[in-house]
């Protein structure tokens, strides 16, 4: 996969793409990240990339000229159509849904505005999508870009250690991740539960099953609609409701 990333501050990303996971997916060449200053594609000679608004208020609105000639040059040649992804609070809610969705693409390439808003024209006829991570305001796309390109990354084949590491996930399956353990079996009197060490691993898969669902129902009961559940699985929800 190849990502772009157009922004007016490449520093920021210096250590999040030069670290972990990041760092280990560019060096097994499973992406290349490529962070460009768009202030570089400006036509004005004083390298302006934003101007007042029409109509008059508060605040600088970025122009399309920079964006657009920005994004033609890194597209320039290619047979299939990226994903041009604006990180904006309006946009579409980022889920693992998506992350997912976008990790079957070739071509990503992520714009930062900063401080103001963007030229409307720059929503209609450039991007194809608006994404969010959430309904907060930050100073820039920056970090909202880094988030989605963690997301997206990990679930590019060979990156992480085992292909199934991300099967289980949270949201992967609808449902919040099952607890984990690890030794001692005993710590300061706090116990593994007995399935995880007796070796039945259809038992272990039952025990995951269910405190997956009893996690989701305490933690995010909004997830469990829309599902259809086994009898079982409606079994323990009816406990669950019991506990209570």
């Amino acid at each position: 996969m190849k990502i772009d990333i157009l922004t007016l501050f490449p520093e920021m990303f210096t250590g999040v793409f030069g670290s972990s996971i990041l760092k280990k997916a560019q060096e097994k060449e499973a992406v290349s990240i490529h962070v460009v200053n768009f202030r570089d594609y400006s036509a004005s000679k004083h390298g302006s990339v934003d101007d007042y608004p029409y109509g008059g208020g508060a605040g600088m609105v970025l122009a399309p000229q920079p964006l657009f000639d920005a994004v033609e040059a890194l597209t320039a040649g290619t047979e299939r159509k990226p994903r041009i992804i604006l990180m904006c609070p309006q946009g579409e809610r980022f889920t693992q849904r998506k992350a997912e969705e976008l990790a079957q693409e070739e071509h990503l390439v992520f714009l930062c505005g900063h401080y103001e808003g963007y030229d409307e024209r720059i929503r209609e006829h450039l991007v194809t999508d608006e994404i969010s991570i959430g309904d907060y305001v930050l100073t820039g796309g920056e970090l909202g870009a880094m988030v989605v390109t963690d997301s997206v990354v990990r679930l590019l084949p060979n990156v992480l250690g085992r292909e199934e590491s991300h099967v289980q996930d949270s949201f992967s399956t609808g449902l919040l991740e099952h607890p984990h353990y690890t030794r001692p079996a005993d710590f300061r009197g706090l116990k593994v539960p007995d399935v995880l060490l007796s070796g039945n691993h259809a038992k272990i898969e039952e025990w995951r099953r269910k405190e997956s669902l009893r996690r989701t129902h305490i933690r995010r009961p909004d997830l469990l609609e829309g599902h259809e559940w086994t009898k079982k699985e409606q079994q323990w929800l009816a406990e669950f409701e019991g506990d209570k």
